[in-house]
């Protein structure tokens, strides 16, 4: 008796709040006291500020309670912590504000830890014991704690509704089911429930396929980044070496030429001032002469004028003069124009091959660009065979699997699953992921080019078997006079060039499918961008007798 009195004592000065003895106590006006603290933080962090409430009875105020300090119940408090009363066990979980409460619990509630789809209660573990021990009682359906259980009971019959109406889509009890849904397709909410839950495990594998596929796809993409930073660091790295190495060859050449010009210069140099110097001797001796004729024809002598002029050497031709052929400013100009034409030659290289260096630039193409041409498209060109298992019986393969004809009578196939039964269709071999392209040949009055999922269905003449008319498939029509594309029954008209050969191309990754057509040059006809969940198989439908498709072998 002592230890439930202690016991009352613990619960009724306790915070519903934080659970723990009263700190600094306040009563609010409904009556229900809190530590100061906790009760000023609930009304901060969660309330409107035109509207506060009790966290325990939830009485609204339109003001909010201006807190006092209660100091009897705080002494009170204190009182009880000296005689040896400590904070409530922690084997002891009361309900909070957001907790479910145990619906058989007195005074304060103890948090529920299960609820009971059959008692529509929730029970706190000591209430709870007794679906445990009693047999009745171990058949009830127990979930986790649920403030919606009324939610399981009519509303006009007043019963749990242990039924589900098909027909409706809606949970009912049993007193529906032959009243307003009589007649209505109905089925125990515990069938219903089995049913949905093989269709959610379904899709839950079906998105761990996908989370699994796709962080396969994420670790592909990151190793195509470390790939693409590595050849562009690899790529930098020998370019500069080349232009380095080209830079060095260029200064050697103008070395080497400033080197030749300058002993040329030297040596041209030398020569002329070598003759430079004969001509200034001479004109030195010219002047001796000179002097001595003008000596002597100021002699009055007549005789001795005649007598010292025999004697008077003759006069020979300069030996330079007439080897001498100036070109004013025409020295060195004809290396210079040279050079120039060397220019003119390595800027008309460098032009070329620059161009050439940039359209193999823009040539890489990374995860959602597309080649720009067709040798680009051919660099993922793949090997794709018919499957001879998936064929109409009205269609003829040949050439290896990779040609397929309408015919009027069934060819000799034997009984298969995966064959197309009233669709002259067929699917490829080969499961197609990452980047993908092919093309395909044909001819006659209409041909479908299509890929799809491997689950398409293959019996039947519904469009869930036809390719373009459902959503696991994606088709280009082909007509002598146009072309549309298809997807889950939704047509597009395309405007391009007629065309025999069509090429396709899939970026799997990057949810791309393009469709081109195949001439002199290629020519977009249609492009989508959407999400893959799946590998693809290439398909062919061949609309009437005599048309035909091959896909060409990649040249």
């Amino acid at each position: 008796m002592e230890q439930q009195a202690v016991q009352l004592d613990r619960e009724t000065f306790s915070c519903s709040i934080c659970l723990d003895l009263l700190k600094d106590p306040v009563a609010i006006p409904c009556g229900h006291s809190y530590c100061m603290t906790c009760i000023k933080n609930f009304w901060d962090e969660g309330e409107k500020k035109e509207n506060y409430h009790c966290p325990q009875c939830r009485k609204t105020f339109t003001q909010r309670p201006d807190l006092q300090k209660n100091t009897m119940l705080a002494a009170l408090v204190e009182q009880l912590k000296k005689t040896g009363l400590q904070a409530a066990p922690a084997d002891l979980h009361y309900a909070g504000p957001e907790d479910v409460a145990c619906d058989s619990c007195t005074g304060r509630k103890l948090k529920a830890i299960k609820s009971c789809l059959f008692c529509l209660a929730s029970f706190c573990e000591k209430h709870l014991q007794p679906h445990y021990d009693v047999a009745p009682y171990k058949k009830h359906k127990l979930v986790e704690p649920s403030k919606n259980l009324q939610k399981n009971i009519c509303s006009r019959h007043d019963e749990v509704m242990k039924m589900f109406c098909r027909t409706d889509q809606k949970c009912i009890c049993y007193l529906c089911s032959v009243d307003e849904h009589k007649g209505h397709e109905t089925v125990s909410a515990a069938a219903e429930r089995a049913e949905r839950q093989r269709e959610l495990e379904e899709r839950r594998g079906n998105i761990q396929q996908m989370i699994q596929d796709q962080e396969k796809d994420v670790k592909l993409l990151q190793q195509e980044v470390e790939a693409i930073n590595r050849s562009a660091d690899k790529t930098v790295e020998d370019s500069e070496k080349i232009f380095t190495e080209l830079i060095r060859l260029l200064q050697e050449r103008s070395s080497e030429v400033k080197q030749q010009i300058r002993s040329q210069q030297e040596t041209e140099v030398i020569r002329v001032r070598d003759v430079q110097e004969k001509l200034e001797q001479e004109i030195s001796e010219l002047k001796r002469k000179d002097a001595e004729l003008e000596q002597l024809s100021h002699t009055e002598d007549h005789n001795q004028f005649l007598l010292n002029f025999p004697s008077l050497p003759a006069l020979s031709e300069s030996t330079h003069s007439s080897s001498i052929n100036i070109r004013p400013l025409r020295h060195f100009e004809d290396v210079t124009a040279a050079v120039s034409e060397l220019r003119e030659k390595l800027q008309d290289v460098l032009r070329d091959s620059w161009t050439n260096i940039s359209l193999k630039v823009t040539e890489v193409d990374v995860l959602l660009s597309e080649p720009k041409s067709r040798a680009g498209f051919l660099r993922y060109s793949c090997e794709i065979s018919l499957d001879p298992n998936t064929a109409h019986t009205r269609l003829l393969l040949s050439k290896g699997n990779r040609k397929m004809t309408g015919m009027n009578q069934d060819q000799s196939y034997s009984s298969h699953p995966d064959r197309f039964t009233n669709w002259c269709q067929v699917l490829s071999r080969e499961s197609l992921t990452g980047r993908c392209y092919w093309e395909v040949e044909w001819s006659g009055t209409q041909v479908y080019i299509a890929v799809a999922y491997k689950n398409i269905s293959r019996v039947g003449s519904g469009n869930e078997c036809r390719f373009g008319h459902n959503e696991k498939s994606w088709a280009l029509d082909c007509s002598q006079s146009s072309f549309r594309f298809g997807h889950n029954n939704i047509w597009t008209s395309i405007s391009g060039p007629a065309s025999s050969r069509v090429g396709v191309y899939l970026n799997h990754t990057a949810g791309i499918l393009s469709f081109y057509s195949v001439s002199g040059t290629m020519t977009l006809l249609h492009r989508v961008q959407t999400t893959f969940t799946q590998p693809l198989l290439a398909g062919v439908w061949v609309c009437y007798i005599g048309d035909s498709a091959e896909i060409c072998k990649p040249k």
